[in-house]
């Protein structure tokens, strides 16, 4: 996980050097020997990180040791973040267009952008000497953890596979048929794909795959259709093999070819082994089932593929794997997702082990406190055959009662149980990806996850960084997709699109993500008459914090620069139905925190309820926040503005002001936030206009209010749209007060071909040409037109042409439309829909 904060720390490091040296107009000058020293410390200490990362569980003083190493980190990476800041600030003002400026006279420009502060302790930085003091002092915190990294004898990045502590113990297929409780519909599912027959077109084994997360229940369904009689009948030879990870196709082969011949073959070369193998399968209807399958590389499967297809017809490969990645790779024709049990179904697991042997008495005594055990257990057969064995040997209602009020990975047997195949699910996910993992731990049980939300706040975190001609948003979604894949998510809403919108995480997999970053994230919810204490932050050092506040919590205004923890806090999530906001509070928070990446102050409550002290209006002193780039105020209806020192915040990427509803205006220098990639301004209705500032926002990707015209000589127009290549999603208002079809073609919508999602709002008779002249973009995905009251074809026949993509069409108050033209052209369209 440290792996994944040092190498884009690394990078940044060396490409501000880089852009230090060339540029005429420097920011820092006498640091290049301290960058190499800084850069060379943090190669040789990632070097052993594998090795410490491995060690920490057992080991506190290494557990210590990459806790000092991570401060460091982010000290630096705060540091980078000011050094960069203040360079594009001297770029956005101008400044590095005249090389003739002394880099000191730069430095007065910018030194009210500084906070009074840094975040790890250090004076004002005011002129450039003060940063090369930074990198210095960083320096030398880093030498002495360089040094005591030597004292471990930590290994070079070296981890052999047959010495992996979360290697799970192998599976084998018999199983006592009896212990196996619910999933009829799985069961018969599966038996029965088993034993019908391939189509005569099948070519090789047909391959069927059983996906979900670690403890689900694969293996143990697995077993039984494997044990099944009509099965065993339907197949000449039987074969199981326990893959597991990593996959070692000279121990597979072997294992086949023993189950086919009852001896272990003497051959050393895979391609002999191999044709061994093929030898001994032809002309054998097999059943041949790979349990715990991890392995994405085709080419490694190949081979047995081949091999396996000279069997006999009908003959069956059963995968089981906690990737849908694996699957769909190893050509499965059917995939079956098992899920988690009911409650009733759990239960029986839960009773069979802990409370069969018990004498009548002492059942009705604990079957009580056993229910309210299994409740915890989420549907998650694992977790309740590991309890139970756990109160196996516990008798009375007390013992009971203490694991019931216990954390669940408090307990020593659940630890060696229950977190060895989340262990090894999460250690086998890339660096980049545990990051993102990691972040989760912040939310909530059982939080709706809305999908674009949480990636942008990856982004806010740098946990994504652009590749090549991959954006950050994409890599977020392969990233999101891989967590996915490998049942860290489930409950999936999708779109329109079919696209994945929504998603929670398992009760058990949310334990296990705060059980792993408990030092970082936290989570607390005040209820109405509770008061936020000082106490729920103990001793650590938190990174990212969500708070809930229900109506009528309290949070002294004290405890934001009383708790030395969350002074380095780099997420504050809050989220409150009817809490009344101190006038103090916001510019206190400004004050302390200025390390935040994150910044989330939103109301839960639906906009037609009574709001009573909501937050009024956003101190300037939000400037402070010079690191942030994700601000969302949604829903806080009682802001009429925002501030002009807003446009300060030079890394902002996403603003959210969705449902304020009383906004009146954005800032008019919003133009200064190049970085800006999201705007969401939906369900602002008291907002008429956006500032002509917007059509510099190149990196726009989403505004979901763009609102042109309104009679206001400083707003934004329909030509404003002419730079913003990267748009994806863009909702267009006021177009009925629009008559100029000149201007609807400076917006030039044909070339943007990034756009994916577009809405068209009307409120007027207009003129039918407009329409025509507003585009379309070529790969258009979803349209939406309201209130069209053209009597023409309310979508123009020179859209029609270009929308070979189009897959929804909504059309909504266009009275006036007589008929469309036709759609040979839109074979992807799946949703047309009209309405009042």
């Amino acid at each position: 996980m440290v792996d994944a904060i040092l190498s884009p720390i690394l990078e940044q490091l060396i490409s501000m050097a880089v852009e230090e040296a060339k540029e005429q107009v420097r920011l820092v000058t006498g640091v290049e020997k301290e960058v190499e020293k800084l850069t060379s410390n943090f190669r040789s200490i990632r070097a052993v990180l594998n090795d410490a990362e491995k060690r920490q569980v057992k080991e506190e003083t290494v557990r210590l040791w990459l806790d000092q190493l991570r401060d460091v980190s982010y000290n630096m990476e705060d540091l980078l973040g000011e050094w960069s800041t203040a360079r594009l600030k001297l770029q956005i003002d101008g400044v590095d267009d005249d090389p003739e400026n002394d880099a000191l006279v730069c430095l007065e420009k910018v030194c009210s952008f500084f906070s009074p502060a840094s975040c790890f302790g250090c004076k004002q930085l005011v002129l450039r000497r003060d940063i090369a003091l930074n990198i210095k002092e960083i320096n030398e915190t880093l030498d002495d953890i360089a040094k005591q990294k030597d004292q471990f004898g930590f290994a070079v990045n070296v981890i052999k596979s047959n010495e992996r502590a979360d290697q799970r113990v192998p599976s084998i297929s018999r199983i006592d048929v009896s212990k196996i409780f619910g999933r009829e519909k799985e069961k018969n599912d599966l038996v029965n794909r088993l034993l019908c027959e391939s189509s005569e077109e099948q070519k090789g084994p047909c391959i069927i795959s059983l996906v979900g997360m670690g403890g689900i229940g694969k293996t143990t369904l697995a077993q039984f259709a494997y044990n099944n009689r009509d099965v065993d009948k339907n197949f000449e030879k039987r074969i199981w093999v326990c893959v597991s990870d990593p996959f070692d196709e000279f121990r597979i082969a072997r294992a086949i070819i023993e189950s086919l011949t009852d001896s272990a073959p003497n051959v050393g070369e895979f391609q002999s082994l191999m044709q061994y193998f093929e030898k001994h399968v032809a002309g054998k209807k097999f059943l041949l089932v790979l349990d715990d399958v991890w392995n994405e590389d085709y080419s490694k499967w190949e081979p047995f593929y081949n091999c396996l297809k000279s069997g006999f017809h009908g003959s069956k490969i059963l995968i089981t794997t906690r990737k849908e990645t694996v699957a769909c790779i190893m050509g499965s024709t059917h995939v079956i997702s098992v899920n988690v049990l009911s409650e009733m179904e759990c239960w029986s697991v839960f009773q069979s082990l802990a409370i069969s042997g018990k004498t009548i008495g002492k059942r009705e005594n604990l079957e009580k406190i056993g229910r309210e055990i299994v409740k915890k257990c989420k549907g998650l057969p694992l977790a309740a055959k590991t309890i139970a064995s756990l109160l196996l040997s516990k008798n009375t209602e007390k013992e009971w009662q203490n694991i019931l009020e216990s954390e669940i990975w408090e307990l020593e047997a659940i630890e060696k149980g229950l977190l060895a195949p989340l262990l090894l699910s999460y250690k086998e996910l890339p660096s980049k990806v545990k990051r993102c993992f990691s972040y989760c731990a912040v939310l909530p049980k059982d939080y709706k996850i809305w999908k674009h939300k949480l990636i942008e706040l990856w982004m806010a975190q740098g946990y994504l960084s652009e590749k090549g001609a991959k954006e950050m948003e994409d890599i977020g979604e392969e990233y999101f997709n891989i967590l996915a894949n490998r049942s860290f998510f489930q409950d999936f809403d999708r779109g329109d699109d079919g696209e994945i919108s929504t998603c929670k995480m398992h009760d058990i997999v949310h334990d296990f993500a705060q059980y792993l970053y408990s030092n970082e994230c936290l989570t607390v919810e005040i209820h109405s008459g509770e008061e936020l204490a000082i106490s729920s932050f103990g001793k650590k050092k938190i990174l990212h914090l969500l708070l809930t506040l229900r109506r009528g919590a309290s949070v002294p205004i004290s405890i934001w620069g009383n708790v030395k923890g969350l002074r380095g806090l780099r997420s504050l999530l809050v989220e409150s139905d009817e809490y009344s906001w101190s006038s103090e509070v916001l510019p206190q928070l400004f004050e302390k925190f200025t390390c935040l990446r994150a910044l989330k102050l939103e109301v839960r409550e639906p906009w037609f309820q009574i709001r009573k002290n909501f937050i009024k209006e956003i101190p300037t002193n939000i400037e402070k926040l010079i690191h942030l780039k994700y601000l969302s105020l949604c829903g806080q209806t009682e802001i009429e503005k925002l501030p002009e020192t807003l446009c300060e915040l030079y890394n902002l990427e996403c603003l959210d002001v969705s449902e304020c509803r009383n906004l009146r205006e954005l800032p008019q220098g919003i133009g200064r936030l190049r970085k800006l990639m999201y705007i969401d301004n939906d369900d602002t209705d008291s907002l008429r206009y956006l500032p002509v500032g917007i059509g510099e926002l190149i990196r726009l990707r989403r505004v979901t209010k763009f609102v042109v015209g309104g009679g206001y000589g400083r707003a934004c127009s329909l030509g404003s749209l002419k730079k913003l290549n990267l748009l994806r999603d863009c909702r267009i208002r006021g177009l009925g007060g629009v008559s100029d079809a000149g201007e609807a073609r400076r917006a030039e919508l044909e070339k943007k071909k990034n756009l994916s999602h577009l809405e068209l709002y009307f409120e007027e008779d207009e003129d039918e040409r407009l329409l025509e002249a507003l585009g379309p973009p070529p790969n258009l995905k979803k349209l939406e037109i309201h209130k069209y009251r053209g009597r023409r074809n309310v979508v123009p026949k020179n859209w029609i042409m270009s929308l070979t993509n189009l897959r929804v069409l909504r059309l909504w108050g266009c009275r006036n439309c007589e008929h469309l033209p036709p759609w040979e052209n839109c074979r992807p369209l799946k949703i047309l829909k009209f309405a009042e």
